[in-house]
């Protein structure tokens, strides 16, 4: 009986221990065609875009990508995966790619087309999210 229980005492300790740990921050890479890659925005990074897409951010993104997109939302860390920082990750890809992963999604991050079915709300939150450096 002694012995089960040190079992099951040690058991619970590594798993406590296992939840300490933080998630990798290497994330795999997330293809994108061409297509979707080399597609314009037809936007302008206006400030009325901007403003339609910080309130569209803030209602769908906030919560996983945090306030000042740096992947510190309430829900982040409930996640499989890290949320990134936009403040750094952003700059190397095309507002198209930003498009195509926004409406598509993989993993934990959702799909948008169904839930922001307006082409120019999505839009506007990759000009949103351009705002943040």
């Amino acid at each position: 009986m002694k012995k089960k229980f040190s079992v099951l005492m040690a058991s619970l300790f590594v798993l406590a221990l296992l939840s300490f740990i933080p998630k990798t921050s290497e994330q795999k890479p997330w293809p994108v065609p061409d297509a979707a890659k080399n597609k314009a925005n037809p936007l302008k990074g206006d400030a009325a875009s901007v403003a339609t897409g910080k309130t569209l951010y803030n209602q769908h993104c906030k919560s996983c990508h945090g306030t000042k997109g740096k992947g510190d939302g309430t829900k982040a860390s409930q996640l499989d995966t890290e949320c990134g920082d936009f403040t750094k990750d952003l700059a190397p890809q095309t507002d198209g790619a930003l498009f195509y992963k926004t409406s598509e999604g993989r993993k934990d991050m959702p799909s948008y087309k169904k839930k922001i079915p307006d082409a120019n709300d999505i839009w506007a939150i990759v000009n949103y999210m351009r705002t943040f450096k």
